[in-house]
């Protein structure tokens, strides 16, 4: 028996690494032909290629649920396929040990998945915004595209990039009176961090009186603000590439400041249910072996796996704008699209067995 167990999960984690290989590959082509149209000034084909390379990480955890699904469907179904699934069961295995066993390469994409997403994906994510950023010329110029707007009181203030030592690199702050009126615009090539405060470098402030502007330069220039290098280093990365501390913390930042944090707790309940999710899908697949599947193609697998698995994401990717639109839990919404998989793979799994 546990020869027949070890057969299973060798043969359903050979095709979950072989469906993230395949995948991959392709995403990391795409994303290097799309990072070189924004080759200019210092970034060039050799940063664009490190770019890439630093965000594997991420890429790689956003594909492990669907290599998890789709690796268990094609691994299941290739057995299915030979007969072996009926051999192994007249055999006198029972249902619920092969589950197990296809289960169980899940549950190690599952922990790779969380401790990538919670402590790879997000430093590498930051390293490499930060050096585009840089590389683009982040301390030249007032708003660089990619860049992050951030507002505290009635001070909008614009960071072209967070270096990974908390040094901040172009920093445009405008400041606004009461009547919503632009009272002054400062920017900075740098800021530094200095216990509570930080040091703004070769600042240029214009302030508006009356009719006309007087302008200001300074070596430098304390700055009082609630940002923290921690936070500013969640505050660079998106939402969806944190991990769920950095947006656990900056969630509760955004509440004290009166702002809305409703996409950092979307993004908080997506990766704390990903563990399920990840599960759920892969018996979802399972069942689609067992049930509906059982007989058909390969080819036909693959597409039903691809439509299943795209289905599953829309109604999250539906869901999570609706919870900040109308105002309702986010939990709810990532965890709804779980249920209903879930429902409908443990129905066809009853039927299976």
């Amino acid at each position: 028996m546990r020869k027949i167990d070890n057969y299973v999960m060798s043969t359903v984690g050979g095709a979950m690494f072989l469906v993230m290989v395949v995948v991959l590959s392709l995403d990391l082509i795409f994303a290097f032909i799309a990072e070189l149209e924004d080759t200019r000034n210092g970034y060039q084909t050799m940063e664009a290629l490190w770019y890439v390379a630093l965000t594997l990480p991420r890429r790689i955890y956003d594909y492990l649920p669907l290599g998890a699904f789709m690796g268990c469907l094609v691994g299941l179904g290739t057995m299915a396929s030979s007969s072996e699934l009926t051999v192994i069961r007249a055999a006198g295995v029972s249902l619920k040990r092969i589950v197990w066993s296809a289960m169980k390469p899940a549950l190690i994409v599952v922990l790779l998945g969380v401790f990538i997403g919670e402590y790879v994906a997000p430093t590498t994510e930051r390293i490499a915004q930060s050096d585009k950023a840089v590389a683009l010329g982040a301390g030249k110029n007032v708003a660089e595209a990619h860049g992050v707007w951030h507002r505290e009181g009635n001070t909008f203030m614009h960071l072209n990039a967070v270096q990974p030592d908390g040094v901040v690199v172009g920093v445009s702050l405008f400041e606004f009176d009461d009547d919503r009126q632009l009272a002054q615009s400062s920017f900075a090539e740098k800021a530094a961090f200095h216990g509570d405060h930080w040091i703004l470098e070769n600042v240029v402030t214009t302030r508006m009186e009356g009719e006309r502007t007087v302008r200001d330069e300074q070596a430098s220039l304390r700055w009082e603000t609630g940002l923290s290098p921690e936070v500013l280093s969640v505050l660079i990365v998106k939402p969806e590439n944190l991990s769920m501390t950095g947006l656990f913390t900056y969630a509760r930042y955004l509440g004290e400041q009166g702002l809305t944090a409703a996409q950092y707790w979307l993004a908080f309940w997506k990766k704390a249910l990903m563990p399920l999710g990840t599960a759920v899908m892969v018996l979802v697949a399972i069942s689609f072996v067992f049930g509906p599947l059982r007989s058909v193609t390969m080819g036909f697998r693959v597409f039903t796996g691809l439509l299943v698995g795209l289905l599953f994401k829309y109604m999250q990717d539906l869901l999570g704008p609706m919870s900040m639109v109308y105002g309702f839990n986010p939990m709810i919404a990532v965890l709804a699209p779980i249920l209903i998989n879930a429902a409908v793979g443990a129905v066809l799994m009853r039927r299976a067995g």
